[in-house]
This record gives C-alpha cells, structure tokens and sequence, in this order.
C-alpha cells in the first residue's frame, strides 16, 4: 500500500456521519475491545484481525488514543508497527446513506511508515497541558492523535518506526 487510507468515504460523498460523544457509548468500545483481546488471545492477533499485515510484520506497541477528526474526536487504539501506524475505533460509527439507510462500520486509518513526513509533538494552544501527536503523511495529510496516558512513551515508539524505514 502506498498511501494513507481510510476505510470510508468522508461525509461529504453523500453519507452523514454519526459520532455521539457519549460516555456510556465510549465505555462500551473499550469493553468490547477488551473482549476481542481476550477472545483472540492478544492485542498483536487483534491487529491482525482488523488490518493487513506483513507476514514479517511485528507490532510494537498499542495505545488507547482519540483520533481528531472534524467531526469531534473518536475513541479508539492506535497500533505501531514496524511497517505501518493504524487506527481502529473502539464502536463503529452509523453511516447514514443519501436513501436513508444506515451501516455501522468502525472507523480506520491506515498509514504506511514510509509515507510518513514527520510527527511531532504539539500543544492545545488554548490549553498547553493537552498534547496531541501530529502525523504528517508525505501527500500532505495531517492526523492529530491525542488522549494519551503518556504521549511522550507514544512519540518515542512512533519515532523509532520513522526513523528506522528512512
């Protein structure tokens, strides 16, 4: 794969995204993820499960993070590998097509380490404490990951990965 993707069309493709930035609906992500890690047996199998993977392909480290989007955060884990950065929402998000049918689907990013330009660390400018991980893609994406127990742990393991395909 050579490019960032994510797994559904954007709102603007004729579908309504639906986020609910309910506690309750949050809480019920991280349950369920939980149960898929007990289910498969390890974090590393559930990578495997919601995302192609290299036969060679080791995953580093998981995080529990918020993926900013326009529509307001989403919930999720975000995966470190050594040949990709990935996220996967905790709950999948209804998508409401033009003829009113909804689907649920979780929401994914996908990026390969080699298209990576750079990440940095930057600051909430209206709150210094909240730190957020920007990810730069070299087409010109930006993906802003926060909510972090400690960014500076979650920056040092996506950095290794950068550095390490340059």
């Amino acid at each position: 794969m050579n490019h960032a993707t994510i797994s559904f069309p954007p709102p603007f493709f004729g579908f309504a995204v639906t986020l609910g930035p309910k506690i309750s609906d949050t809480l019920k992500g991280k349950l369920s993820l939980g149960a898929k890690v007990l289910q498969a047996g390890s974090i590393e199998k559930v990578f495997r499960q919601y995302f192609h993977v290299e036969k060679d392909e080791k995953l580093l480290k998981a995080f529990q993070c918020y993926l900013s989007t326009t529509a307001g955060p989403i919930a999720g884990m975000l995966f470190i590998s050594t040949e990709k950065i990935a996220f996967h929402s905790d709950r999948p998000l209804d998508l409401t097509s033009p003829k009113g049918g909804i689907t649920r689907v979780p929401y994914k990013v996908l990026i390969p380490a080699k298209r990576i330009k750079s990440a940095a660390v930057r600051e909430n400018l209206y709150n210094p404490d909240e730190k957020y991980i920007d990810v730069v893609t070299v087409d010109g994406f930006d993906f802003w990951f926060m909510g972090f127990i400690s960014h500076t742990k979650s920056f040092k393991y996506l950095q290794c990965v950068i550095s390490e395909l340059r």
